[in-house]
């Protein structure tokens, strides 16, 4: 069932055309990857969402109602997003309580569980975090506010890999005990891809991808082995593209593969999320 329903939308800014007549559909309780090279149009998807900005033309709708100015719809989602949108002076406990007033499910039991699981000291200011920490502290808002729809752009800027595969694990665990429609826009793509259930590709403003990890993946495979052996079994194909490292070269393609056509010495693998996007976004 759609949750979230994005209906011919084009976001204009001055002559740049950031969006360019996308339509989307976000289910209920499903985790999605958004991904897009710079200047895509993730974060512009993601603001107009959350009515931060206003759509040139289209239309938004949260559980059926129009987000444009309207609470009630804006009320069911939290946007985590690289700025930080509490007073400076603020301590994270003060912050906490003041989340409540506007998410009034917002659960500070858990989130003071959280800060014990993260080490972030609830009683330092917000200014007093460094990067990694200011993200820590968006990430427990996030999970804490415990909204029907979860936006998070670029979750973990600034965490070392030890935090990043700790909030993955929690970000899957709260999951599991309230399932709701989370969107994850990140570059860590290898990170994020073993959580992602359905990826959305935006290029030049325009989605070019829209479909479940498991189907974009068996859509193809990868082949490694020497360059002369690999360019003369890609001949004819649909290669994404290759990447060559001294004598060996692994080319990326689609099409369904017969085990019988691989010749000798020839390594085959499933198609890597990561290394399909690159090829997808490149050109």
């Amino acid at each position: 069932m759609s949750y979230i329903s994005v209906k011919n939308i084009t976001k204009k800014f001055g002559n740049t055309v950031a969006l360019d007549n996308i339509s989307l559909n976000f289910e209920q309780n499903k985790i999605y990857g958004l991904l897009g090279r710079n200047g895509a149009g993730k974060t512009t998807l993601l603001n107009l969402i959350t009515n931060k900005i206003f759509p040139t033309e289209g239309e938004i709708t949260v559980d059926g109602d129009n987000v444009i100015e309207n609470d009630r719809p804006l009320s069911k989602i939290y946007l985590m997003t690289e700025k930080n949108y509490y007073p400076d002076g603020m301590t994270v406990n003060e912050a906490f309580r003041w989340s409540r007033e506007f998410y009034p499910d917002f659960d500070n039991d858990y989130a003071k569980k959280l800060c014990e699981k993260f080490s972030l000291n609830c009683k330092k200011k917000i200014k007093s975090l460094s990067t990694g920490y200011k993200s820590i502290f968006k990430i427990i808002v996030s999970l804490a506010c415990n909204t029907p729809v979860l936006l998070l752009d670029e979750p973990v800027l600034g965490l070392d890999a030890n935090h990043r595969d700790l909030f993955y694990k929690e970000l899957i665990q709260n999951y599991s005990e309230k399932p709701r429609t989370i969107v994850i826009s990140t570059h860590l793509i290898e990170e994020a891809s073993d959580i992602i259930e359905d990826v959305v590709v935006i290029k030049n403003g325009k989605v070019i991808m829209n479909d479940s990890v498991e189907n974009v993946l068996s859509q193809g495979y990868s082949i490694s082995g020497t360059t002369v052996a690999v360019d003369k079994y890609i001949e004819g194909k649909n290669v994404l593209g290759s990447d060559v490292l001294g004598g060996l070269k692994t080319a990326y393609l689609l099409g369904n593969i017969n085990p019988k056509d691989i010749p000798a010495g020839m390594e085959v693998s499933a198609l890597d999320l990561q290394k399909l996007f690159i090829h997808m976004t490149n050109n």
